[in-house]
């Protein structure tokens, strides 16, 4: 159900005006988010779909290219960690970090070890989910410095944006056309995992109802997000706030998955078997919420 892209997209509420400020009605009203909330949730699926990608592809296949014009998979990642820095500097207003290495020649970084690329890979998503977390709609017409310092260009923090998203896609593009050439599946074309659901007695669904406070994901950029769980008809319901609901559905007593998308929840209990939490698993991340009192 697409109402579980739960974890991509939900509204940023940023905090209010001060009481003493004496806000107009509207400023009260937190910054429209719709437009970066869309950005948001395609960046954070074409780069979990990079992330799977250049996880599967083997270490011995880093030095692979359809043609000797074209780029290895290795030069393909360490690109995609200096655009992701570049253009997410740009609309986040960020400073990248620095890391060892960082001049080498872009020849030379396509040579490092797989585990090497896919962890500064990682990093530079990460510091984009920071970047756009820093953004919403009123500030995409905002100019902002671009290219060396001093000269004076500039370019508007919606382009910016644009441009990142977009380049996503068409490494994914890029990076999946290699796989199928190698014989492997991309992340985008694979099924998902069959899965069984089981009778489990409502005493123990009943354990779980509650409201679940989910973490920011750091790699993808998905904001926290409340999700409530509820029990009716002998089964479970989770609903992200302002979102559809979707049925949870039981492999065991703790672990329950949703069949129309591929997101698997698992509750945490204590000694007592009460509920204290739950874990779901979605684009390779497992995001811990804590269970309300």
């Amino acid at each position: 159900m697409k109402a579980i892209r739960l974890l991509c997209t939900a509204a940023l509420a940023l905090p209010l005006a001060s009481v003493a400020a004496q806000p107009s009605a509207n400023s009260r009203r937190p910054p429209a988010t719709a437009i970066t909330a869309s950005f948001r949730s395609l960046s954070a699926l074409f780069a979990a779909r990079l992330v799977g990608a250049f996880d599967s592809i083997p270490a011995s296949r880093y030095g692979y290219a359809p043609t000797p014009a074209q780029q290895t998979v290795g030069y393909v990642a360490q690109h995609l960690e200096e655009a992701n820095y570049a253009l997410c500097s740009r609309f986040g207003r960020l400073e990248r970090p620095t890391n060892a290495g960082d001049a080498a020649a872009d020849t030379v970084r396509a040579k490092w070890s797989k585990d090497t690329l896919a962890e500064r890979l990682k990093a530079s998503f990460r510091f984009c989910a920071s970047a756009i977390s820093r953004v919403d709609d009123t500030k995409l017409a905002e100019e902002v410095p671009v290219g060396p310092p001093g000269t004076a260009q500039t370019q508007q923090r919606a382009l910016s944006l644009l441009l990142y998203v977009t380049d996503l896609a068409e490494h994914y593009s890029q990076i999946s056309s290699y796989m199928r050439l190698i014989g492997l599946v991309p992340p985008s074309a694979l099924k998902m995992k069959p899965r069984t659901a089981i009778d489990v007695p409502v005493a123990t669904l009943s354990r779980y109802v509650g409201v679940y406070d989910l973490a920011p994901s750091p790699l993808f950029g998905s904001p926290g997000i409340a999700l409530e769980i509820t029990l009716g008809d002998g089964a479970l319901t989770v609903k992200p706030a302002g979102q559809p609901a979707a049925r949870l559905w039981p492999e065991n007593e703790r672990n329950f998955f949703v069949k129309e998308v591929d997101i698997q929840v698992t509750f945490t209990v204590d000694a007592a078997g009460t509920a204290t939490g739950l874990v779901v698993h979605q684009y390779g991340e497992n995001r811990p919420g804590n269970k309300r009192p």
